[in-house]
């Protein structure tokens, strides 16, 4: 045991805690943190950092790795880096631990006679850099006795009787930017993935490139959405998924480059069978996408599965070698990724979830059928999971800072990941041009700017927090979190500026409404309602929301006292996207009557009148503080490019009257609207005049590895 401060650092179980209680920390920045005090006050360089924790790990991205490893000791250990306490960083590439430490023994569970346990201090140790020089010698045998308790950990974890997979990772692809949605052919031979962004409805390109060395080479020139790359039987040709103004299609594209042609209209997600079978998604109506395998001119259809509820949709799936069964990636009825599914292609089993509890992103099968293989997002991170067919418990792969993110299988069972980490911030524009507000963690929503367009509210992600709501002054960038230790899923702000209504989850898993004072001066109040999801104001003071009622999604609203509640509009929407400033108009995601068309954002008056069309297809929507702004995404971010936003003036009380009657466009240039402007960035919330915004700000750096289970 080692004591900084207020902090016990446990070498024998890898535990840090806080005044006796245990503090969530992951392996990796526990081992950084027992290295730092072996040699406290010492300099110690990012390369030996590297070489003591990721030494037979060289697949990991370790500039990252450190990098998160740093930011969340410190955040732990309430450090800062402009002031720290603890961890000092050199000139940028080396670290120092500068709090004093003593070496305590254990309570209990003492360490066993073979390890040198240094006595415990009486008095407080002086600052590291007027220690004495023996005192290093002295937590060299600390660290030395860490690490020896590190081995014997190793070799206990890994005895017979715990078998784990043993993992060796392989670097594919070594961009600066990120490599995502990885597909191989079935020789095993090439390699197909998407160049940025995270690989699920991404306009960036399509590169392919010979395994294991052959150069990269882009294939498309494609600014759609895509997703959802697969080799044909020969290796000749590439399909992916775009999303139009009509819906999904699916393209191919030449292995060796050449142009893209459509293969089939209203087909997602699709995998050569064999030569003469398809299998793919198709939406039924709406946004709801089942499952269907079919020939290549969609003759012979049979029906696979369709999820229960109107607003999921089964993305894609991945048939087993023999074609009996596939995996079904999925978005469940709020539009969150679900869990997979495993359906029998030949419909003798009811579909069945499989793998861990969480969100599934994507999923694989072992060459012989007898593994199942996912990555899937539990608790805060993605990693790979395996799981033993038909009945097996899921298992953890991979583990540790980075994440992984897509999933392909070679022929030898090797699977391909993309692996590394991303990181968000919150910036802001105004006159004075753009800045950071600090943020230290994972921002999980948009920025929401108040009324007076001072603040900015957001839900942020910090390690051992959850997502809690957290306030930042616009002027000076003071951060705080606004209800501390409360877990939340989403939030409005009262039209005044006192009042939040946010959902929680339940002990049983579903949400709930609750209400607060922002000044913290009376408890929260709950509501009720299980089930609520995007809750906004209403003009009344009354709370809307979107609920699930059997397999559709209503708008519906309750009085802040829980009573009086009914259904707003009578017939289903998909998605409530939010409210106007002034209350007056909701805007949800509808199916057109002719279902020829995706569903659109509608602009619903909640006072009477006719709805208006906003977007042409899929957009961003939202108004300024002020309502006399309305800002629509045109053009979404890309590996080269922030996107673009189109501000269009209003009417007063938010007039729409100036829009066009089917609505705003893709890629709809100003003049689409008189005295409309143009800023080049995508995702910003609008404050008062479009002279001021905010967005997040996220850096996604990924490359494929080759994962090797032994």
């Amino acid at each position: 045991m080692i004591q900084l401060g207020e902090y016990q650092l446990d070498c024998a179980r890898f535990e840090l805690l806080r005044d006796g209680k245990f503090l969530k920390v992951e392996r990796k920045p526990i081992e950084l943190l027992v290295l730092l005090t072996s040699r406290e006050g010492q300099i110690v360089t990012r390369a030996e950092i590297a070489q003591r924790l990721w030494s037979s790990e060289v697949f990991v991205d370790t500039e990252h790795g450190i990098n998160t490893a740093i930011a969340k000791l410190r955040h732990v250990l309430r450090d800062q880096a402009d002031r720290p306490r603890f961890i000092q960083t050199v000139t940028g590439v080396r670290y120092r631990f500068i709090a004093p430490t003593t070496a305590v023994s254990p309570a209990q569970d003492p360490v066993p006679a073979a390890l040198p346990v240094p006595h415990a201090d009486t008095e407080p140790r002086p600052p590291a850099a007027a220690a004495p020089r023996r005192s290093y010698l002295r937590w060299y045998v600390v660290g030395g006795a860490c690490v020896v308790v590190l081995a014997l950990a190793g070799v206990m974890l890994h005895r017979p009787s715990q078998p784990a997979p043993s993992v060796t990772y392989t670097q594919l692809t070594d961009f600066t930017d990120s490599a995502v949605a990885p597909a191989v052919s079935p020789d095993g031979h090439m390699l197909a993935f998407i160049r940025g962004g995270t690989g699920f409805l991404s306009p960036d390109q399509i590169y392919v490139k010979l395994l294991p060395n052959g150069e990269a080479t882009r294939l498309t020139n494609d600014p759609r959405p895509k997703y959802g790359l697969a080799f044909s039987p020969d290796g000749s040709q590439i399909a992916y998924t775009v999303l139009e103004a009509s819906g999904f299609s699916t393209y191919v594209v030449s292995s060796l480059g050449g142009e893209s042609r459509l293969l089939l209209n209203n087909a997602a997600g699709l995998v050569w069978l064999d030569s003469q079978r398809l299998l793919f998604s198709e939406i039924k109506t709406g946004i709801h996408l089942g499952v269907v395998n079919a020939s290549p001119t969609r003759t012979d259809l049979h029906e696979i599965y369709l999820p229960a509820h109107q607003r999921a949709m089964a993305h894609n799936s991945v048939p087993s070698p023999d074609h009996a069964w596939a995996l079904v990636v999925e978005m469940n009825g709020s539009g969150g990724w679900g869990q997979c599914r495993l359906v029998s292609l030949q419909g003798k089993a009811e579909p069945r979830s499989v793998g861990p509890a969480g969100a599934c992103t994507s999923a694989g099968w072992s060459p012989e059928g007898r593994s199942m293989y996912f990555t899937a997002f539990i608790g805060d991170q993605s990693h790979v999971w395996q799981q033993r067919f038909p009945d097996g418990n899921p298992e953890q792969v991979s583990s540790g800072p980075t994440e992984e993110s897509g999933l392909a299988v070679q022929p030898d069972g090797t699977l391909i990941t993309s692996v590394g980490v991303h990181e968000s911030s919150i910036w802001i524009h105004d006159p004075a041009g753009d800045r950071q507000l600090s943020s230290e963690g994972e921002v999980m929503s948009q920025p929401v700017f108040s009324s007076d367009g001072t603040t900015l509210f957001y839900l942020l992600r910090k390690q051992n927090s959850g997502v809690e709501l957290w306030r930042t002054a616009v002027g000076s960038g003071q951060a705080e979190a606004v209800f501390p230790g409360i877990s939340i899923v989403d939030f409005d702000i009262s039209p005044d500026g006192k009042q939040v209504v946010y959902t929680a989850t339940a002990k049983s898993g579903s949400t709930e409404l609750w209400t607060a004072p922002l000044d913290r001066s009376q408890p929260a109040i709950k509501v009720g309602v299980p089930g609520a999801l995007q809750p906004r104001f209403g003009m009344h003071g009354q709370i809307l929301f979107q609920r699930a009622e059997g397999d559709a999604n209503y708008l519906e609203q309750v009085s802040a006292d829980g009573t009086h509640r009914s259904r707003v509009l009578s017939y289903p929407i998909l998605h409530f996207r939010g409210i106007s400033p002034g209350r007056r108009w909701a805007v949800v995601e509808v199916t057109e009557k002719s279902d020829k068309e995706l569903p659109s954002d509608t602009a619903v008056p909640l006072d009477g009148g006719p709805a208006r069309r906003l977007c042409q297809g899929y957009c961003d929507v939202d108004w300024s503080t002020t309502g006399k702004f309305l800002f629509v995404t045109v053009q979404i971010r890309s590996r080269t490019d922030p996107g673009r936003t189109l501000v269009i003036p209003i009417g007063p009380g938010e007039s729409l009257s100036d829009l066009p009657p089917r609505g705003i466009a893709p890629l709809s240039e100003p003049s689409i609207v008189a005295g409309s402007r143009s800023i080049p960035r995508a995702g910003i919330a609008l404050g008062e005049d479009p002279q001021h915004y905010a967005w997040v700000n996220t850096t996604i750096h990924r490359n494929l590895y080759s994962i090797s289970l032994h």
